[in-house]
Formats: C-alpha cells, sequence, structure tokens
C-alpha cells in the first residue's frame, strides 16, 4: 500500500530523503554506499550478516538525477585527497529510501537515519539533505500541533488579517517590572502577540518566574478591561525539567504560550515537553544558519522543518522578506510555504510561520505578494519599539499597512491619512 505525498509516492513502511551529493566519483557508486552506511553497511562484511539479513534492513537507492559539475570541491575530503582523486566534480541528486523497520517512531534515531554519518563520508565534498517525506501511517505515530494557524487565532481573537507582534529585546536590561510596564504598552497599543527575544530566557536582572508573573497580571488586566487576549511566548529555554516547571507557572498564571529555543533543547526535550503542556509551543530556530547558509552542507528548511514538526510545535519561524538575515527572499518565501503544507494528505498539522528579522510597515507588501496568505505571524521588533512616535504608533503602522494591503492600496498613497505609517516609512524607510 502506497500513499501519495505532495506529488509523490511513498511506501507506507519506508521514509524518503532526497539529497544533494557532490563527488568525483560516480554518484551511482556514492548513492549506494549512502544507503549501506545510514542501513546495514559498513566498510567489510561483518559475521552473521546474511544476504537475507540485508535485504530486509537495507536502504534503497531510489532515484538519480545527474547535475552540472563543479570546478572546485565545494568542501575538503582528506579521504579523498588522501586517495590523489582529481575533478571533475560531480553533482547529482539522489533520492534514498530508508525501512521504518530500522527507526519506529523515534524522532531522535529518524534524524540520524537521514542526517548523520553521512555528512561525514569521505566520497563527498558536498551532501546537503534537501527533503523528507514520510507516510501518513508513520505521521500519525507522532504528536500534532495542539493549536497550529487555528488555535492560535482562537486564543488570540484574530480573523482576517495576520496576527502582529513584536519582540521584547531584552538586551538593554528591563527588570520584571520594567518588560510588564511596556507589556502593558504594548497591549494597549493592539499588538496581538508579545514574544521574548532568545537570548532573554532566566537572565539575573529579570528572573522568569518574577517575569512571567509581572507580565501575565498585566496581560490579565488588559484582558478585563478590553476583552481582548493578547498572547505572550515566555522564553523558557532551559533544561527539560525547568521547562516543563516554567511551562506549569505561565499556564497557572493565565497565560497561553512559551517559546523554546528547539536546536539546542533537541527532538526529545521538545516532544516530551509537548506532551507536558496543552500551551502553544513558538519553535525559535535560532541556530538554524549553520545548518543551511552553506548550499552544499546541512539541510534545507522542508527537510528541517519536517523533523521538527514531527514534535507538536506550533509555530515556526521563517525569518523575514528583505531582512537583516542571510536568507533571501525565495529562501523566506519557500519556508512559509513549507509550513503551511500539511506533512501528509488529510492531515491538519500545519504550523504558523513566523516572520521576523528587519520586518517593519514597509516590509508588509512584499511580504502579502509572496505568501497571498494572511495565515502568518508577522512579528517586527524594532520596526514597532523603535517607531519615532512610540511603540504605540509603531504596532499602528503595521496595522495600517495590512490595511493599506487588503485594500490594494500603495503604502504611500494610504499613508496620506495615516500619519503612523507616513512616519514609518520615513524613518525606517531612510535605513533600509
Amino acid at each position: 500500500m502506497n500513499a501519495t505525498l505532495q506529488g509523490q509516492t511513498v511506501n507506507d513502511d519506508c521514509v524518503e530523503a532526497e539529497y544533494l551529493i557532490e563527488t568525483p566519483l560516480d554518484p551511482a557508486r556514492v548513492a549506494d554506499v549512502m544507503a549501506g552506511e545510514q542501513s546495514s553497511g559498513t566498510f567489510v562484511r561483518v559475521a552473521n550478516e546474511s544476504d537475507a539479513l540485508r535485504a530486509r534492513s537495507r536502504a534503497s537507492v531510489v532515484r538519480i538525477d545527474e547535475l552540472e559539475s563543479a570546478a572546485q570541491p565545494s568542501l575538503r575530503s582528506a579521504w579523498l585527497a588522501r586517495l590523489g582523486t582529481p575533478g571533475p566534480w560531480r553533482r547529482a541528486r539522489v533520492t534514498l529510501s530508508f525501512p521504518l523497520a530500522n527507526i519506529d517512531a523515534n524522532l531522535p534515531t529518524l534524524a540520524a537515519t537521514v542526517a548523520g554519518n553521512l555528512y561525514d563520508l569521505g566520497e563527498v565534498t558536498g551532501m546537503r539533505l534537501l527533503s523528507l517525506r514520510v507516510p501518513a501511517s508513520y505521521r500519525a505515530r507522532f504528536e500534532l500541533p495542539r493549536h497550529g494557524v487555528a488555535g492560535t487565532r482562537a486564543l488570540t481573537h484574530v480573523t482576517g488579517r495576520p496576527i502582529i507582534g513584536t519582540i521584547i529585546k531584552p538586551n538593554v536590561g528591563l527588570s520584571a517590572g520594567e518588560t510588564a510596564a511596556l507589556v502593558r504598552e504594548l497591549c494597549e497599543a493592539g499588538v496581538d502577540f508579545i514574544k521574548d527575544d532568545e537570548v532573554c530566557a532566566n537572565p539575573a536582572h529579570a528572573p522568569l518566574a518574577e517575569r512571567v508573573r509581572a507580565v501575565m497580571k498585566e496581560v490579565r488586566n488588559y484582558r478585563e478591561r478590553s476583552g481582548r487576549p493578547v498572547m505572550v511566548a515566555f522564553n523558557i529555554t532551559d533544561d527539560l525539567d525547568a521547562m516543563r516547571r516554567h511551562a506549569e507557572l505561565v499556564e497557572q498564571e493565565g497565560g497561553s504560550c512559551v517559546m523554546v529555543s528547539i536546536n539546542w533543547c533537541g527532538f526529545s526535550a521538545i516532544q516530551t515537553l509537548r506532551r507536558a503542556t496543552p500551551l502553544v509551543l513558538h519553535a525559535h530556530r535560532n541556530g538554524y544558519g549553520m545548518m543551511s547558509r552553506n548550499p552544499a552542507l546541512g539541510m534545507s528548511f522542508q527537510a528541517y522543518q519536517t523533523l521538527w514538526r514531527l514534535t507538536g510545535v506550533d509555530h515556526m519561524h521563517v525569518h523575514g522578506l528583505a531582512g537583516k538575515f542571510a536568507q533571501s527572499d525565495t529562501e523566506v518565501i519557500e519556508s512559509a510555504r513549507d509550513c503551511a503544507t500539511p506533512l501528509v494528505p488529510d492531515r491538519d498539522d500545519i504550523v504558523l510561520p513566523a516572520f521576523s528579522s528587519g520586518q517593519w510597515a514597509g516590509t508588509v507588501p512584499a511580504t502579502f505578494d509572496a505568501v497571498r496568505s494572511t495565515d502568518l505571524l508577522f512579528m517586527s521588533g524594532g520596526g514597532i519599539l523603535a517607531h519615532p512616535d512610540g511603540p504605540a504608533a509603531g504596532v499602528m503602522s503595521v496595522q495600517q499597512a495590512w490595511d493599506a494591503v487588503r485594500a490594494r492600496t500603495p503604502l504611500e498613497t494610504y499613508a496620506e491619512h495615516s500619519p503612523e505609517l507616513r512616519r514609518a516609512l520615513e524613518f525606517f524607510g531612510s535605513r533600509t
């Protein structure tokens, strides 16, 4: 029995991974080495290794598409250097199929299988995991997002437009009380979502327990006055026991969301946290650049987010268009579309793409033109907090930009009657 995933067919008893490889050797030979290394093979045949056992457990090569060669190797290989192997450096897309019987519903082992020792193979001077596809029966064995897009909208009471958020930058050393005062101002300004910065978890100047209690008091008071909830993503990144305690405190104080730096916590910790808390899990991907920036190494976002979505997170960072980071707009757009694509058909497991990094009112039109959807979290840190007329005007400027986009009106025209947007265009536009 087969399942069709994103236009391709994946057997129910295997997971498929596609790679970009670079090698001076025959790509078919290298693909075979990859399949053996990550399943049943080593450099010599071992005792008790029968043909029947190898046939049952060995990964298989599904497809090889050779691409244009390179004049120079992308990465160094001491193994190839010892052999004195010359170029050209052949590149190919290789698809491998891994038996799920080798892996079971074990996410760290799945990651070790599709993204493990093959990066160290001496035969290659380039190795990048491009995509990962899992069958529906396997996806069902892992956690789903508790909230995702629909649940986040329900908790924030936001419909028909993006969820607009900001980031409290703790680098300036705000105390718990000062943070709470800023949150009160942002709530009154009309922001929907507020998150901690990834480098602020439990600092001495604003201990997390104090910060949660002080901030949530202001959020509760605001909701009582206005009837409007504001979601705060507290950064609870820590060891697993501490993260569970932190999440329990946020829940006790009436909070709805916690944030974790997923790369540094690990798959098992996030899986366990997901099972322990009903809160929205906001997945911050800081550090992903070291896995993705070299086009001949690491992994693409499709594979990365597939692995992390199996932990049951609700939001995934995708960076932002025309932002301050190295990713191209094309990569950001593809990442957002990956988040909005079910991992398997007929399964509601999409996650909310979180746009951030250098975002402000002026980047709104490009964002909408690219994704053609308002099912997103649009976060502006400096674009709100550094507005020349204050954070309230910053929130208003972003809201006005999205109003302009929905009205199909150029920002400059809409700004003629929107002073907050006009000031944002004047102030931030001169800096981009």
